[in-house]
């Protein structure tokens, strides 16, 4: 009689199979981010490469405070890694972006004086002043319009000086352009805001200080939007003053440059009346309605040209015999 061997399974060696492939696929996935227990808090890699990618993945996502903890950790860790320049210049942006502007102007400025021959310096430069040309702006600004001149002009400054060392020292670079179109409406901003403060001189008839002002605007901002009107200013200061000749060549430089600019009527006089009246009005005057304690209002000036000399024609400009009969009416004529 001959005895028959024990026959394994067949199902025993599939489950051993099912058993072998579960734990291969555990194994292989243990590395996997966000595998296992989440509950755990995330370690700081010790590793460089690693460190600077989850500073990489968290400027990807725009969670900008993660990106700054670990790139100061970086640059804390390895100072002089393969990655501690280009860690600099994103730990840059990212305070940028996190409208820490006091902390973007001191990372600038240290990665300029520690880098001066750097390929991405110009950078630096840039994000410095694109900080402080945001830092006295806010939501509203995008939606309404606002007189920015009236604010601090600390920033404004300091952001134009940033923006004119990036041109003069990188005319070539990708970011010139954008610079050199913020420096001309900064340009503008700024010479407003010195007109603000002589306008601030000529209601309290300081008018040496209102001069000062407008002539400070012609001489360091040059062809901005308020050239003209600093130009009128300074007429009207120096009538104000007695100094009819300096007066007249300040109105000849206008009139040349600006013929038909609103203080001119039709014949060429400089007409300041509105300009004064909307300005130096009283409180007695206003309520009266105009009848009483009138602004001080010089005549229409006229230009006192040098013989041989012919005006060029002028167009436009105020029409002094509009609302003759309602002139001394507020805010009429």
């Amino acid at each position: 009689m001959i005895k028959r061997k024990n026959q394994p399974n067949k199902f025993t060696g599939i489950v051993q199979v099912l058993i072998i492939a579960a734990t291969t696929t555990v194994a292989a996935c243990s590395w996997m981010p966000f595998f296992g227990d989440d509950d755990r808090p995330p370690e700081i890699e010790t590793n460089e490469q690693r460190v600077y990618a989850q500073a990489q993945r968290a400027l990807r996502t725009s969670n900008y405070t993660m990106a700054i903890s670990v790139l100061e950790q970086l640059e804390a860790r390895f100072p002089f890694g393969r990655y501690a320049d280009q860690a600099q210049l994103e730990l840059i942006y990212a305070r940028y972006m996190s409208q820490r502007h006091a902390e973007v102007q001191a990372s600038a400025e240290r990665f300029i004086r520690l880098h001066p021959q750097h390929a991405n310096v110009d950078y630096a430069y840039y994000i410095k002043g694109l900080s402080a040309f945001n830092q006295n702006r806010n939501l509203l600004d995008r939606f309404f319009e606002t007189d920015i001149y009236k604010r601090d002009m600390g920033p404004a400054v300091s952001a134009y000086n940033d923006f004119g060392q990036l041109l003069a020292r990188y005319p070539d670079s990708h970011y010139a352009a954008d610079a050199k179109q913020r420096m001309v409406h900064l340009r503008n901003v700024i010479a407003r805001s010195e007109l603000a403060v002589a306008d601030y001189y000529l209601r309290r008839a300081a008018y040496i200080a209102a001069a000062n002002r407008a002539r400070y605007v012609l001489e360091t901002y040059p062809n901005s939007d308020a050239t003209a009107d600093a130009l009128v200013v300074l007429v009207e200061c120096n009538w104000k003053l007695g100094l009819k000749e300096e007066a007249n060549n300040a109105l000849r430089v206008l009139a040349l440059n600006y013929p038909n600019h609103s203080v001119f009527d039709q014949k060429g006089n400089l007409v300041l009346d509105e300009r004064i009246r909307n300005r130096d009005r009283s409180w007695t005057n206003m309520m009266t309605l105009g009848l009483l304690d009138r602004p001080d209002v010089p005549p229409p000036i006229t230009i006192q040209h040098p013989e041989g000399f012919v005006p060029p024609p002028t167009e436009g400009g105020k029409d002094e015999e509009k609302c003759k009969k309602w002139c001394w009416v507020p805010f009429v004529g």
